[in-house]
């Protein structure tokens, strides 16, 4: 039996991993080993600086390949959000006709902006049912077409239903990545820099509504209002975009899981060794593809399954998967209604609520909006989740979100009981200059926590066996809030017979309230951990894990 060691100064080459290892007893860093039956798996592999998979980032061809998913799509989200307020788009599909009430064009807003939603739900099956079969890769693939078809029907259109139909469309494909993304990137990432990697897919969001918000300011400068092409010159965009992502993945690996699951364990330890840009020989590797194979191994002896119908028994016949699905439900509940993606959806009209009069000053605020979550997107990402850890960056994301939720429910509050002389005075227009900053803050919030978080989350939560499966569950869960959410805002927001623009924030920040204290509670901390050993913590036996586990276990 072949014994593989690892060494503070170069590992030994593995010229024959069988699955049992052992530590240097005489060395300073010993590896620690888990006997299961009869087999050792390497439960504690010594954590090394990731500067040779960081190095590999340095790298174009490496990046693409590690990153070809972190491209969200959520230069949608940024372009339909300021498509709905220029003024060609209101004209040529009648979102402010005087035939219409309140209601009836909140409505017809909120059906236009959420479609994509709509049309994310089969996607999201879609991309399970493909997964499954053809891998993540060939999925990858059809749902970039799908997009690139429904952006060309919706931008085509001579009425509102083609509208509908075309951003329906793009749903079904851009509902796919929400599934395939997290769990390819958490499949593929060393532990070391796993929470930056589906952190900078959470990241990736901002871009590219960043992208979406200047360019429709752009155009409405630069092209008068009655012009379509207004409009239809940024969201052209998205085919550009989709296609770039549809090029890229030709420099993609498959994931080294799904090609175990295909009983291709050669195929895996090649492609992993190529996304981490290191020799198949490298020990690591052999240990996470062990690893892989022993839970397979394990979770097919435990459940016998046939196909879609076993599966589905297995996630949802099994307590420990019920508890992960809970958990995951409910973060996922209170992250989508605690407000700031309805602020990102409707930050034009949003920001109107605080006095920025005029649509090209609404249209640039909103874009550099879009500018500030990027950036901290991109920090909480690359500097905060696997340095601070998940429960850190998510309570200081949080904590910002609440306070600046709720000075914007104050002046609201306050403002509305004001008479309207009083509300152009000057220490009135200095609080309302306070709350658009306030504005800001719930996007920067939102950016350093819930935003990367609830990804990784779902990456990390549910075993090999069921991992698709769960993740289809949750992203249609999300979805479906999102839908909700999506539907929801333009009503409430309404001035008579509803919650008015004030009880809307105030719920948000009891929202955002109750999601700190859920997650400083029951959030596990994962930073560091195998994705094999993660998903154990969601389980509900966290082991002092919490603030709260750890304080009663003092």
């Amino acid at each position: 039996m072949v014994s593989v060691k690892f060494r503070s100064a170069a590992p030994e080459k593995n010229n024959g991993f069988t699955g049992e290892t052992s530590g240097d007893s005489s060395g300073s860093d010993p590896t620690s080993t888990l006997k299961l039956d009869g087999q050792y798996i390497l439960s504690d592999w010594r954590r090394r600086q990731p500067a040779g998979y960081l190095e590999s980032l340095r790298r174009p061809r490496h990046t693409i390949r590690l990153h070809w998913e972190v491209e969200k799509p959520g230069l949608d989200s940024g372009l339909i959000a300021s498509t709905v307020a220029e003024q060609s788009f209101v004209d040529q599909f009648h979102l402010e006709a005087d035939y219409l009430s309140a209601s009836q064009k909140a409505n017809r807003l909120s059906n236009i902006t959420s479609m994509v939603h709509i049309g994310s739900l089969p996607g999201a099956i879609v991309a399970f049912l493909c997964s499954e079969r053809i891998g993540i890769l060939w999925t990858f693939r059809q749902c970039c077409l799908m997009w690139i078809i429904g952006s060309i029907v919706f931008i085509t259109s001579r009425d509102l239903g083609q509208v509908y139909a075309g951003r329906f469309i793009m749903g079904l494909g851009i509902g796919q990545f929400g599934v395939m993304a997290p769990i390819y990137l958490g499949e593929v990432a060393p532990r070391e820099i796993r929470g930056m990697l589906v952190g900078l897919y959470g990241m990736s969001e901002y871009l590219g509504i960043m992208i979406g918000y200047f360019s429709i300011w752009g155009a409405s400068i630069h092209i008068p209002d009655s012009s379509a092409k207004q409009w239809v010159i940024p969201q052209s965009v998205q085919i550009m975009w989709a296609g770039l992502l549809l090029i890229a993945s030709l420099l993609c690996e498959e994931s080294p899981r799904f090609l175990c699951r295909k009983d291709r364990p050669l195929a895996a330890l090649q492609s992993l060794a190529r996304l981490w840009n290191v020799s198949p020989l490298d020990p690591g590797i052999h240990v996470e593809v062990s690893n892989v194979k022993i839970q397979l191994k394990l979770e097919r002896e435990v459940a016998s399954r046939s196909g879609l119908i076993g599966v589905l028994k297995e996630l949802f016949g099994t307590k420990s998967h019920l508890k992960r699905i809970a958990f995951v439900f409910i973060l996922q509940c209170l992250g989508e209604w605690s407000g700031p993606n309805s602020v990102t959806t409707y930050a034009p009209e949003l920001f109107g609520l605080f006095g920025i009069q005029g649509q090209s000053q609404k249209l640039f605020t909103t874009a550099v909006f879009g500018a500030v979550k990027f950036v901290f997107a991109l920090i909480s990402a690359v500097f905060l989740i696997d340095y601070l850890g998940r429960r850190k960056t998510l309570y200081i994301g949080l904590v910002l979100q609440v306070i600046a939720l709720t000075y914007d429910s104050i002046f609201l509050t306050i403002f509305s009981s004001l008479s309207g002389q009083s509300q152009d005075d000057p220490a009135v227009r200095h609080a309302a200059i306070g709350a658009i900053v306030m504005i800001y803050f719930i996007g920067i919030g939102w950016a350093l926590g819930w935003n990367s978080i609830q990804y990784l989350i779902t990456a990390e939560s549910f075993p090999l066996g069921v991992r698709i499966a769960g993740v289809t569950l949750v992203t249609l869960w999300h979805y479906a809030n999102r839908i909700g959410i999506s539907k929801a805002t333009t009503l409430m927001l309404l001035d008579h017979d509803s919650l008015t623009p004030k009880g809307t924030f105030w719920f948000f920040t009891g929202m955002s309230l109750l999601g700190l204290l859920f997650t400083w509670c029951f959030l596990p901390e994962t930073a560091g951990k195998g994705l094999e050993e993660t998903n154990e913590l969601y389980t509900g036996d966290r082991g002092g894990t919490t603030p709260h586990d750890q304080k009663a276990a003092n």
